[in-house]
C-alpha cells in the first residue's frame, strides 16, 4: 500500500477501492482481499457501526440446497413482484449466501441452537454480525477509511480508477487511486429518521451515474415501512402478527404488513389515525421475538407498552430504496457496471434481479449484500489484476457534475437544508410518492428539476457542509430518476403504485433503466424469457 500526505491530504494506491462498509461493502472488501488484491475501504460512517444492518436484526434468505425448499423460496416473491426477478440470479444468490452464512459459523459468528443443537441461520444481529465483519476485513489487511465519504469518482477514457473524499473528524481530503472501485453506499432513505438510515442519502447512484453508469427498477422506490409514531424502528416483518384498529377499537379491515400498507396509508392520509397490537403473536413464541429484534421492544418498553396486548399509534416511515429495488444496474454476474473498473452491490445495486418490483424486506437484502458483495469483490480483484502496474501512469481526472474546491464555494448552512426539505416535500407524502399519478409526478418533477438546476450552480467545498450539500445533490438525482420511471411504467406492479392506472399490464413485463443527469433518459429492457420460473 503506497501512502503519502501532502498539504491536509491522504493519498492511498491500491488495486481495489470499495466504497461503504455495510455488509456489500465489508464482504467486498474481505473478498477482494483474499484474491490477493490491496484494498482501501472508505466509510462514510464508522466501518461496522453505521448504516441500516448495524443497529438491527435481520433475516437472511438461507436456503438449505434442496430443490423443493429452493422452489418455494424463488416463488416467494416472483409474483409479488410482478415477474421481474431472474431465476438464474436467484440461483446464484441463494448457493452464495448458504457458502457465506456457513463461513461466518466457521469464523465464529454466535449462532443460536435449535432444539437439535444445530445452528439457526435464518437471521443475524447486526450489532454481532458487523463487528465480525470489521474485524475479518482488518485482520485481512485492507485499510479502513472511517467517516471519509466519498465526493466523486475519478476516471480516464479507460474507466473508473479512484476517488476522492474528505475525512470528517480531521478535516483533511482523501484520495484514493485504484484499479477497480466498488460502490456499496447502501440506498436512499432521504434522511427519513428510518433507523439506521441516515447515512443512506444515494451518494452512490450520483457517483455511478456521473462516471456514466445507468439504473434499474428505479420505480420500485417507494417503500414505506409501519412503525410505532414514537420510533424510528422500521421492522415491517412483525406486524404479521397485528391487528389494526381505529381510535375507536373497531377493526381497520384489509391493513396488514405486506399488501395492506395502502389501507393505512390512506386512511393516515385521510386523517384518521390507525393503531397496531401484536395480539396475533402466539404465547409461545412471543419471548423468542423479543430476543430476535430486540431494539424493536426497546421503544414500548421505555413507554410502558405492551404490544402484545396493548393499542399503539403507527405510522409509515419512508426507506425509499433502501427497502425498494431499484439501484445502480449490473451487467454481468461479478456485479460490474456498463462502466469499465466500476462495481456495485448490496443496495446501492438493482435487487430486481432476486425481488422484482416488490421489496425483499430484510432476509433478501442481507442475502444479496453478502453475495453481491462477494461477487464485486473478486470482479474487482481481477479487473485490477489486469490492469497491473498501468494503473500508476493514468491520468485520472473528477467526473463529478458538482464544482468541488477546498476552500470558498457557497457553504450556506440554510441552503442546503432548505434544498433537503424540497426533495423531501416531494418524496415524503403518500399521495406524492406511495399513490402516484401522472399529474402528481409531472408536477413533482416540475419542482425537482429546478431544484437540480439550482444545485447544480453551487461551488461545493470539500468539507463537512460539502457533503451534507452533495446529499442534497443526490437525493434530488435520485428522486428524479424516480419519478421518470415512474412516468413510463403506466401500470401497478409490486410496489409501483399508479392511481390512474390500478392494474397490471402483461404487455409492460420489462424493466426500465435509466440515467443522466441534466436530462435524465428511460428506457425500456426485455426480461429474458428463459429466467421465467415455472
Amino acid at each position: 500500500m503506497t501512502v503519502a500526505r501532502e498539504a491536509s491530504e491522504l493519498r492511498l494506491n491500491a488495486d481495489v477501492l470499495v466504497i461503504g462498509g455495510g455488509p456489500a461493502g465489508t464482504w467486498a472488501a474481505l473478498t477482494a482481499a483474499t484474491q490477493g488484491a490491496k484494498v482501501v475501504l472508505a466509510d462514510k460512517g464508522y466501518c461496522g457501526t453505521s448504516g441500516a444492518t448495524a443497529p438491527s436484526g435481520t433475516g437472511v434468505w438461507y436456503i438449505k440446497p434442496e430443490e423443493q425448499l429452493r422452489e418455494e423460496a424463488r416463488q416467494s416473491r416472483y409474483t409479488l413482484g410482478g415477474q421481474l426477478a431472474d431465476v438464474p440470479w436467484m440461483n446464484r444468490v441463494l448457493d452464495r449466501t448458504y457458502e457465506n452464512m456457513n463461513k461466518l459459523g466457521a469464523w465464529g459468528y454466535p449462532f443460536p441452537l435449535d432444539d437439535h443443537g444445530n445452528q439457526y441461520k435464518r437471521g443475524l444481529q447486526g450489532p454481532e454480525y458487523m463487528k465480525l465483519m470489521r474485524k475479518l476485513v482488518q485482520k485481512a489487511g485492507v485499510k479502513i477509511l472511517d467517516h471519509s465519504p466519498a465526493l466523486e469518482l475519478l476516471a480516464d477514457e479507460h474507466g473508473v480508477g479512484g476517488a476522492t473524499g474528505v475525512r470528517i473528524q480531521t478535516g483533511e481530503t482523501w484520495t484514493v487511486r485504484a484499479g477497480a472501485v466498488v460502490i456499496a453506499t447502501g440506498g436512499c432513505a432521504f434522511l427519513s429518521k428510518a433507523l439506521g438510515c441516515n447515512v443512506l442519502t444515494g451518494d452512490g447512484y450520483l457517483l455511478a451515474a456521473e462516471a456514466g453508469a445507468d439504473l434499474s427498477g428505479m420505480e420500485f422506490s417507494n417503500a414505506y415501512a409501519i412503525a410505532p409514531t414514537f420510533s424510528s424502528v422500521t421492522k415491517t416483518a412483525y406486524y404479521r402478527y397485528a391487528s389494526f384498529y381505529y381510535e375507536d377499537g373497531s377493526i381497520v379491515e384489509g391493513a396488514g404488513s405486506q399488501r395492506g400498507r395502502s389501507i393505512i396509508a390512506r386512511n393516515l392520509l385521510e386523517g384518521r389515525q390507525v393503531y397496531a397490537s401484536l395480539d396475533q403473536a402466539p404465547e409461545d413464541i412471543r419471548p423468542h421475538l423479543r430476543i430476535n429484534q430486540t431494539n424493536f421492544f426497546l421503544p414500548f418498553d421505555r413507554m410502558g407498552i405492551d404490544p402484545f396486548q396493548d393499542k399503539f399509534p403507527v405510522t409509515l416511515r419512508l426507506e425509499g430504496t433502501v427497502r425498494g429495488t431499484g439501484g445502480i444496474r449490473i451487467v454481468d454476474e461479478d456485479c460490474s457496471t456498463v462502466v469499465p473498473g466500476l462495481y456495485a452491490a448490496g443496495d446501492a445495486a438493482t435487487r430486481e434481479l432476486i425481488c422484482g418490483g416488490f421489496t425483499g424486506g430484510g432476509s433478501h437484502n442481507a442475502a444479496w449484500a453478502m453475495s453481491s458483495g462477494s461477487f464485486a469483490g473478486e470482479g474487482a480483484a481481477l479487473f485490477a489484476a489486469g490492469i497491473g502496474d498501468k494503473a500508476a501512469d493514468r491520468k485520472l481526472k473528477s467526473v463529478s457534475t458538482t464544482v468541488l474546491q477546498k476552500k470558498g464555494g457557497d457553504g450556506s448552512k440554510s441552503l442546503t437544508q432548505e434544498a433537503i426539505h424540497a426533495v423531501q416535500e416531494e418524496v415524503t407524502p403518500y399521495d406524492r410518492n406511495l399513490f402516484r399519478t401522472e399529474h402528481g409526478l409531472r408536477s413533482s418533477l416540475n419542482r425537482l428539476d429546478g431544484l437540480w438546476n439550482e444545485l447544480r450552480e453551487r461551488e461545493t467545498t470539500l468539507d463537512a457542509e460539502g457533503v451534507r450539500r452533495r446529499e442534497a445533490v443526490a437525493m434530488t438525482a435520485t428522486a428524479r430518476w424516480m419519478y421518470n420511471t415512474a412516468l413510463v411504467r403506466t401500470e401497478t406492479r409490486g410496489m409501483h403504485k399508479r392511481d390512474d392506472f390500478p392494474q397490471l399490464d402483461a404487455a409492460q413485463r420489462y424493466r426500465l433503466t435509466s440515467g443522466g443527469l441534466d436530462q435524465v433518459w428511460v428506457n425500456k429492457l426485455p426480461v429474458d424469457k428463459e429466467a421465467v420460473a415455472k
